[in-house]
């Protein structure tokens, strides 16, 4: 059944328990502050989604949560969290051979299950799947979903099997291949954000990882630790600075109220800016490179070119518009100066601000929008400023 929302006749209301659940597992709490969460009557336990905005979001049933101890809601809590923390939400299903695509299935609903259980099986409510128990007794402990998947009988993951659900995971089939593959992937990278900050957070901290096991703690750190490819990141960031316009339209059913109130229209768009640093220490490759990957940005947003080096002409102030292909062009050779095009971008209202440049400058005054730098891997191993603004290097 798919997950949908609804307010439940029930005093349990899992985010005024959420802090103290997490207190003692600061990487689950770095991950579920980026998780938004509602009470549902229409799930059975809890699962865990991708929005059609491309965030996460969990659905909870409150009278599941409020049957259980606090050491088992803090295990289901964490079961969710590590569905993301593995991939399983975003891209990682079975290929269907008879289809001809990946495909979502009790099987593989299991497997994961079995997967995650691994790590958190002592405090788990009993209906849990759980390598080593019950009809699992067979089945060793910490292997990948995959290798369950492969491993179980075969008789198991029909809808006859007598096994449970243990969560919903009927979001990670059909209904997300509904959503955009451009959402699907702007939730990837906003994944690998949240476990960056949630891992930056837990090293800092004492006993940051909690109960999290070592080998899990290690693959996360790889993960976060690989190499960066650029152009996701740019794309992540356009997709992020996207305002929404909502209007009402009598064209489109309210979901919620049919035919009772008009349905809302939805009109994505992203203002961005474009400030391309065109001092003479900023090299014709680095241009060129960028250009080229702006070509391939101009498929989903219209662009403002600001092309500065000390100063900011107006006049060179120009529109990318959406689907148009331009080629690399340099028309000043001065010093650089960040605060020109800042001060440009704050006055004009810009949902995001992207600078190219060799960071060969003082450190400008705040952005009112979300602001990020790109330039290659020497200048941003050795900036003239240092910020917690997002740095991109260009291979």
């Amino acid at each position: 059944m798919p997950m949908t929302k609804n307010k439940p006749n029930t005093p349990f209301d899992l985010d005024h328990y959420i802090v103290s659940l997490l207190q003692n597992e600061p990487f689950f709490a770095g991950i579920s502050r980026h998780v938004d969460k509602h009470s549902s009557e229409q799930v059975p336990t809890a699962g865990v989604r991708i929005t059609p905005s491309g965030h996460y979001e969990m659905l909870y049933n409150p009278a599941f949560f409020e049957k259980l101890t606090n050491k088992q809601r803090i295990a289901v809590l964490k079961h969710e969290f590590y569905h993301l923390i593995f991939g399983h939400v975003t891209d990682r299903l079975p290929f269907d051979e008879k289809e001809g695509k990946a495909k979502m299935n009790k099987r593989w609903n299991i497997a994961t299950d079995l997967a995650i259980n691994s790590f958190i099986a002592a405090d788990l409510p009993d209906m849990a799947c759980v390598p080593g128990k019950g009809p699992f007794a067979n089945l060793p402990l910490e292997k990948s979903s995959e290798w369950y998947y492969a491993n179980l009988p075969q008789d198991m993951g029909n809808e006859n099997d007598g096994i449970p659900d243990f969560d919903d995971h009927s979001e990670w089939g059909e209904n997300s291949d509904k959503l955009d593959p451009s959402v699907k992937e702007m939730a990837k990278q906003r994944l690998k954000e949240m476990m960056k900050d949630a891992a930056e957070s837990a090293n800092k901290a004492s006993n940051g990882w909690g109960t999290m096991p070592q080998s899990v703690r290690q693959e996360i750190m790889n993960r976060i630790s690989a190499k960066v490819d650029w152009r996701s990141v740019l794309r992540y960031f356009i997709k992020t600075s996207q305002r929404a316009d909502k209007n009402s339209t009598v064209k489109k059913l309210n979901k919620r109220f049919p035919y009772i109130h008009a349905g809302k229209k939805v009109q994505r768009h992203a203002k961005i800016a474009i400030s391309i640093d065109q001092s003479g220490s900023v090299g014709d490759e680095m241009l060129e490179k960028f250009f080229a990957e702006l070509n391939n940005l101009s498929k989903i947003a219209t662009f403002t070119v600001i092309p500065f080096d000390c100063a900011l002409d107006e006049k060179l102030i120009y529109e990318w518009k959406k689907g148009k292909h331009k080629k690399a062009q340099r028309v000043m050779h001065g010093g650089t100066d960040f605060n020109p095009p800042t001060e440009y971008v704050n006055k004009h209202g810009f949902d995001g601000h992207i600078i190219l440049t060799d960071m060969y400058a003082p450190k400008p005054g705040p952005s009112r929008c979300q602001r990020m730098w790109m330039t290659t891997v020497d200048c941003s191993r050795n900036p003239y400023f240092q910020t917690n603004e997002r740095v991109i290097a260009i291979d």
